[in-house]
């Protein structure tokens, strides 16, 4: 995608990228571009790809062709380990919450991504070993702030409702101080007012300097938050560009509504844009 010279490159470019599971092709010669610092929404109907993209992306799949760009760098071929280390971090469509362990304590495993420790001193408990265990307790409350979850810290994680999970997964994944934050269906089972305090924490998280890549159903999320977007279906992109130029798309129409799609069915969905 070519810009002008005040324009940043994008943070995340795809080209060309094709995935097959045993002759079925659930990503096909897929292309866009994810600019920084903006929120980016990957929409479409089921079985349309979108997970699969993101674990393209994330290092848990490889391509079978095309590249996956990340500021600069190929890291169509490099492992989930080390794209983790080098700023992408992401979250389920199904929570993954440890068994047993407390809210603070989810946050603190997301932290030894990025935490160097010595095994003598974690095995003698040395004064900078439990430095670095006070420290780090201090970061994932700080997290957890952030995300705005106020629960009792030392309360075990599957205790809280659904919308607080889903926060805690989102302090966890930013625990590793991510640059570009994939997010797999993060509304789902949400009801309306869980949805838009979602959306409202992910402007903030925008304008703290990161980049998020949402896969989401809720089509209205996405109208109200997010700049760019694109749509797939069958592993294909039907559409590029701001959600609402790409829900008049027709392709897009009928992939969504069927055949049968009208002027209405778009308008009732763009109309929250505008609030």
């Amino acid at each position: 995608m070519t810009g002008t010279p005040f324009e940043q490159p994008p943070i995340l470019s795809l080209q060309g990228v094709s995935k097959s599971f045993g002759g079925v092709h659930a990503v096909a010669d897929l292309a866009f571009d994810v600019p920084r610092q903006g929120i980016f929404g990957l929409m479409g109907p089921n079985g349309a790809g979108k997970t699969t993209v993101l674990n393209l992306v994330s290092g848990f799949l490889k391509p079978d062709s095309g590249t996956i760009d990340f500021d600069g760098r190929d890291i169509s071929r490099s492992a989930s380990h080390r794209i983790g280390a080098i700023g992408i971090a992401r979250t389920y469509q199904n929570l993954r919450m440890f068994a047993g362990l407390s809210v603070l304590e989810h946050v603190i495993a997301g932290l030894h991504l990025r935490r160097k420790m010595s095994l003598l001193g974690a095995v003698l408990l040395l004064p900078g070993e439990r430095h670095a265990r006070r420290q780090c307790r201090e970061i994932a409350a700080e997290l957890l702030e952030r995300v705005g979850l106020k629960a009792n810290h030392g309360a075990r994680a599957d205790t809280l409702s659904y919308g607080d999970q889903r926060r805690l997964e989102i302090a966890r994944a930013l625990a590793t101080e991510p640059r570009l934050l994939l997010l797999d269906e993060p509304t789902a089972g949400m009801n309306s007012s869980e949805s838009h305090q979602l959306g409202q924490l992910l402007l903030k998280l925008r304008e703290e300097g990161v980049t998020l890549l949402l896969i989401e159903h809720n089509v209205e999320l996405v109208l109200r938050y997010c700049e760019t977007a694109a749509v797939m279906d069958f592993g294909r992109r039907l559409a590029v560009g701001k959600p609402e130029d790409c829900l008049q798309d027709a392709q897009v129409r009928e992939a969504y509504f069927g055949k049968r799609a009208n002027a209405a069915n778009i308008e009732r969905l763009i109309e929250p844009r505008q609030d």
